[in-house]
């Protein structure tokens, strides 16, 4: 077995003023693709990944993820883009609302029963997919790095999966857009988080979409 290195980034800003289709998992907003800063921001990461020897670059299905990663990827000669689902934008957890914030159950309330049972499964096969070490390889390897261009919620997921914290602390994990975390899987030891929300590639005026005003600091 050979160490993962787990590259996870956030879409772009996604350009919420362009009709699109309507997207199941996140109640309320389309499926568009990026805005122009969405576009820069995709840009910049490419940019700061560079030169990093990449296994492969993964992509949800949804437009913003797809034209992220093709952004990135166009930093990353070479290196092949694969759409899938395990990296889509899914319920990662069917959290009992007794245990969450009001706020919080509040939002999860909106989700129909079949993202509650449809995106924990696919999440699980995500888990199983990526959250360890690579298995083809030995221990004096150089580690295979992989890059998952997703959503929020994965990334809280994955993180949360990374720490072992309580199941429901998925929810509160906020990136930016287009945000770099970074996580390291092994071949001995548990996962260590080499980086979350890394937001260094973007200039102040890029940094912060996609989240809460009161988030920025």
């Amino acid at each position: 077995m050979i160490t993962r290195l787990l590259y996870l980034a956030r879409h772009g800003e996604q350009d919420l003023t362009e009709p699109a289709g309507s997207d199941p998992a996140e109640p309320g907003e389309p499926d568009s693709g990026l805005s122009a800063r969405g576009r820069r921001q995709a840009t910049l990461l490419g940019e700061r990944l560079r030169g990093r020897r990449f296994a492969a670059v993964h992509h949800g299905p949804l437009l913003r993820a797809a034209q992220t990663a093709e952004l990135v990827a166009a930093s990353l000669p070479g290196v092949p883009v694969y759409a899938t689902e395990l990296a889509g934008d899914h319920l990662p957890h069917d959290t009992d609302p007794a245990d969450l914030p009001p706020a919080y159950a509040e939002f999860l309330a909106q989700f129909p029963a079949a993202a509650r049972v449809d995106g924990p499964r696919v999440t699980a096969a995500t888990v199983r997919r990526f959250a360890g070490p690579a298995v083809d390889g030995d221990a004096d390897d150089e580690p295979v790095r992989e890059l998952i261009v997703t959503h929020n919620f994965l990334i809280g997921w994955l993180v949360r999966h990374a720490l072992d914290a309580p199941e429901r602390r998925w929810l509160g994990l906020n990136s930016h857009n287009a945000g770099l975390t970074v996580i390291r899987y092994g071949p001995a030891g548990p996962p260590n988080l080499v980086a979350f929300n890394d937001v260094a590639h973007l200039p102040s005026e890029l940094r912060g979409t996609g989240l809460p005003a009161d988030y920025l600091v």
